[in-house]
């Protein structure tokens, strides 16, 4: 790419993000090197004045808008040079535009279209007359006209029929006529919703939106998000316009210049331009707009409760008993180990129809005794309240925690690939159980396996941009990863997928050559991995963790790279690197200043002597038992004025969804969150949180229940 491109886009990506110039120029320079965002924002603070990773994104997705721009501006310029119309003026404006919009319109006289009305007028031979009434001079338009008259042209109202068109055309392709229509439409424009003809009963989901009518710019994503999904499924039509008399006469104050007979055709011309031309193009490209913007804000909303959701609380290494619960069919019960492996399984049948209860209860307690289960995990699907009172009423000889488990994507991942190549010689109710105890043990590994968009957190998401949505969820997912780091020994080869600089290719060696090596003693080792090379060893090596490692360091977030930096610190004061590890006083005498360089500043000796005090820490919050309410099944148990336990399932931008256990989670609109106003739920709740709720609102028919926050003591 030109040089002066590259310093234009980081003038512009500076601006628009207030980062230096320097700052951007860097970014950008280790993103073409290759290097990661999680890399880059946890070991390049230096290069990058300490960015986080939310601006290198930002700064990423601005450097390949304008990459992309550029790659516009060739196809535009190579389209107009063929049609001998590329003058210097016009080649200069269409280099120095940065603006996606202008640019377009800049393009559009010369964008080739299909045959028109105003080609065919053209064709005719009536641009002359076309262009004397426009210029508004000649009162004697009849007898102009009249000399435009031949075999394709009838008479004098086709000639001036045929001119009206080759003006609207004009006036739709003149960008100040095009800015003043876009004005009109930010500023007034109103989005209407209505029925489809005899669709209202199969379209009765979308009731709300029968005759509804609300200002753009007050249009709440998800409201225009969900009309979009109705008029798709054919329920509802949609539309946006602005008040089209005020837009009208704004473009005839500017185009008819004065009054008489060539001023009377070019209103007339500027009147079907708008209807007919300018108001369907500028609808489009708002709608557009409008769906970009909803879409990002969707997929915000979704990556950030994935984000909540794999950075749930493991419980670590423990012996797990998991239950996927059922009625008729019975609970597929499994017993895995501390790093997930499925040691057991077998259906038992403590519920209606078999009601086989003191059989199932003797089954559990004695594998709880067998294999030394810390913990008992159940599914929170179909019969999950039922199991739990089951499991709590089982007297065990040991102290057994019992957690419930989300199953959402479950019976995604237990149908999958991924699952058959784990659990080749078992069912799918096998695989789901063993899912719903690695959860507990440990979320992140274990959802990795999911596609994010089945794990039930986001709305819409089948609604949006799915390039875009693939993409920032699997951003969620690589941030997430490296966040937590990794321990090469024991990760499967789809969570080492996500690991900075890896991807599927070498996690698969990685995994292979463990299985032939045995587990890897030191960091060094992974150079030994086959097409793993100096690249992918800086990007990765930080992220991967050997706990059983000779060098302590191993099982730290430091990098590989600043290993001497460790060292000297050790021999300055006299002790091992394990003795900076462990003694608090040893640390608090060092003087980072000392150790400055030239490649290493203070911001990475600070993130050193963090992750010495606590070497390989989880990031991540300690888990906690959770109980829903005794005597609460059903959403008929259900009754306004209760208060009760629940657990946040979901949250979007109207508020979030709990769970009090009735196998349907209710709604705290956002209104109803907390006793002040706010405007992010996110701010007040977080993905499975423990809290505590009002019933108000209870709906049986429709299986809606409207929840509280307010005035409740959390």
């Amino acid at each position: 790419m030109d040089i002066v491109n590259v310093n234009k886009h980081i003038d512009l990506i500076s601006k628009e993000l207030s980062i230096s110039s320097r700052q951007v120029a860097n970014t950008v320079n280790l993103l073409n090197e290759g290097a990661t965002i999680p890399f880059i924002s946890r070991y390049r603070k230096e290069h990058t004045g300490n960015l986080d990773e939310v601006q290198v994104t930002s700064i990423r997705d601005l450097s390949v808008k304008y990459t992309e721009l550029d790659k516009r501006k060739e196809t535009i310029l190579n389209t107009i040079e063929e049609q001998g119309k590329l003058t210097y003026e016009l080649k200069k404006r269409i280099i120095e535009c940065y603006d996606p919009t202008e640019l377009e319109d800049i393009y559009l006289p010369y964008k080739p279209k299909r045959r028109t009305k105003a080609t065919i007028a053209k064709e005719k031979g009536l641009e002359p007359l076309a262009a004397l009434i426009m210029r508004q001079q000649d009162r004697d338009i009849i007898g102009k006209a009249e000399k435009f008259l031949n075999d394709q042209v009838a008479d004098v109202e086709e000639a001036l029929q045929g001119a009206r068109d080759i003006i609207a055309e004009w006036v739709s392709e003149d960008q100040k006529a095009r800015n003043v229509v876009r004005r009109h439409f930010k500023r007034s424009a109103v989005i209407r919703s209505k029925v489809v003809k005899n669709k209202e009963a199969d379209g009765v989901k979308y009731t709300d939106y029968f005759g509804f009518e609300e200002e753009v710019r007050r249009c709440a994503s998800h409201r225009f998000l969900a009309m979009r999904r109705g008029q798709e499924e054919g329920f509802l039509k949609v539309s946006i316009t602005p008040n089209g008399d005020d837009a009208i006469e704004e473009l005839e104050r500017f185009l008819v210049k004065g009054s008489g007979e060539p001023q009377k055709h070019v209103a007339m011309a500027v009147q079907d331009s708008y209807k007919r031309l300018i108001e369907p193009s500028i609808e489009n490209e708002f709608t557009s707009e409008l769906k970009e913007k909803a879409d990002e804000e969707a997929i915000r909303v979704f990556a950030e409760n994935l984000r909540q959701l794999l950075l749930s609380p493991p419980l670590g290494p423990q012996m797990v008993l998991a239950l996927d619960p059922g009625y008729k069919s019975g609970c597929k019960l499994v017993c895995i180990d501390k790093q997930g492996n499925l040691l057991h399984n077998e259906t038992i049948y403590p519920h209606p129809p078999q009601s086989e209860s003191g059989k199932a209860m003797s089954k559990v307690s004695n594998l709880v005794d067998t294999f030394k289960i810390d913990a008992i995990a159940i599914g929170n699907g179909t019969a999950s309240r039922e199991t739990e009172s089951f499991v709590k009423h089982i007297r065990f000889n040991r102290d057994v925690r019992v957690y419930v488990v989300s199953e959402d994507g479950a019976s995604i991942y237990s149908a999958s690939s991924v699952a058959r190549e784990e659990f080749p010689e078992f069912d799918v109710t096998v695989r789901g159980a063993v899912s719903i105890g690695r959860r507990l043990l440990d979320p992140l590994a274990e959802l990795v396996k999911i596609d994010p968009k089945s794990i039930g957190v986001g709305q819409y998401q089948h609604d949006v941009d799915q390039t875009k949505l693939k993409s920032g969820l699997d951003q969620v997912v690589e941030s997430c990863v490296n966040h937590v780091g990794v321990n090469i020994n024991t990760a499967s080869k789809h969570l080492l997928t996500y690991v900075s600089g890896l991807g599927p290719q070498l996690a698969k060696n990685i995994v292979e050559y463990r299985k032939a090596s045995g587990a890897f003693q030191n960091r060094d080792e992974l150079k030994k991995i086959p097409r793993l090379g100096d690249k992918a060893f800086e990007q990765c090596a930080g992220f991967l963790r050997i706990p059983e490692a000779k060098n302590p360091l191993d099982n730290s977030a430091v990098h590989p790279e600043s290993y001497h930096v460790v060292e000297k610190m050790a021999k300055d004061n006299g002790c091992e690197v394990i003795d900076l590890l462990k003694d608090e006083s040893i640390r608090s005498k060092i003087k980072l200043e000392k150790y400055v360089t030239d490649k290493i500043g203070l911001p990475t000796l600070n993130d050193i002597m963090q992750e010495l005090s606590k070497p390989g820490r989880d990031p991540r919050k300690t888990i906690k038992v959770f109980e829903f309410a005794e005597g609460i099944y059903k959403i008929d148990d259900l009754v306004p004025g209760m208060v009760l336990p629940g657990i946040v399932t979901n949250i979007t931008n109207f508020g979030a969804f709990v769970d009090v256990g009735v196998k349907q989670d209710g709604l705290v609109h956002i209104s109803q969150l907390a006793d002040r106003f706010i405007s992010n739920p996110n701010d007040v709740v977080k993905l499975h949180q423990h809290v505590k709720v009002k019933v108000t609102e209870v709906d049986v028919a429709r299986k809606r229940i409207q929840l509280s926050m307010k005035e409740v003591e959390q």
